[in-house]
C-alpha cells in the first residue's frame, strides 16, 4: 500500500484516506519524498507489534471474557463511542447525524448481501480515477477509442469486463455459489 499506492483490503483503504485527507499522496513520490514519513511508519508498526505482545499475553483473558458481553451491552457502548469520536472531531452535532445515515446505508448493504470494503476502497479510488481518466481524455482529445487502441489498456478493459460478465450472469453465480457451498 506503501510503495504503489493501492489497497489491499478496506483498513489500507481507510489509511490511504487518512494520507490523502493530509495531502500526502501514498506510493512511489510518499517513499522518494517523504522517506522519514515512510520509514517511521513502519517503525510504529513494528512497535506496535512488539507491545501488542508484551500487553496481549498477560491480558489473553480478560479479552476472552469480552466476548462473553452481552449484544445488548456492547453494541451501544460502541455507538456511544463512535458518537463521541465524531462529535470530538469538529464539536458539530450534524456531523453525528451524517455517522448515522451512513450507519444506516451500511446496515442496509450488508443486509441486502454487499461488501463493505469494496465501497470503501472505490471512495478511494474514485477521485484518482477521475484525476487519470480526466488527463487521459485531455491526452486523447476526447476519444475514447484510446482506452482499445493501446494494447495494455484494451487488455486491461477486456479482462474486467469478462470478470464482470462472470459475476453477473446468473448462469456463472448459481454455478459459482454452488461450489461455494460446497
Amino acid at each position: 500500500m506503501l510503495a504503489l499506492g493501492i489497497p489491499s483490503n478496506a483498513m489500507m483503504a481507510m489509511m490511504i484516506g487518512a494520507l490523502l485527507m493530509q495531502g500526502i499522496q501514498p506510493g512511489p513520490p510518499m517513499v522518494e519524498k517523504q522517506p522519514e514519513l515512510f520509514w517511521g511508519l513502519i517503525a510504529s508498526m513494528w512497535i506496535g507489534n512488539a507491545l501488542l505482545l508484551v500487553l496481549n499475553l498477560p491480558l489473553v483473558g480478560i479479552w476472552a471474557r469480552i466476548i462473553s458481553v452481552p449484544y445488548n451491552l456492547l453494541y451501544p457502548s460502541i455507538l456511544l463511542l463512535c458518537c463521541v469520536g465524531v462529535f470530538a472531531i469538529n464539536n458539530n452535532e450534524f456531523d453525528i447525524l451524517i455517522m448515522c445515515g451512513f450507519a444506516l446505508l451500511g446496515t442496509v448493504l450488508t443486509r441486502c448481501g454487499g461488501e463493505p470494503a469494496p465501497l470503501l476502497i472505490g471512495m478511494i479510488l474514485g477521485p484518482m480515477l477521475e484525476t487519470y481518466f480526466a488527463r487521459t481524455m485531455a491526452l486523447a482529445r476526447g476519444d475514447l477509442t484510446v482506452f482499445l487502441t493501446r494494447p495494455v489498456s484494451a487488455v486491461l478493459l477486456l479482462a474486467t469486463i469478462f470478470i464482470v460478465g462472470l459475476v453477473c450472469l446468473p448462469r456463472f453465480a448459481r454455478a459459482r455459489d454452488r461450489s461455494l457451498a460446497e
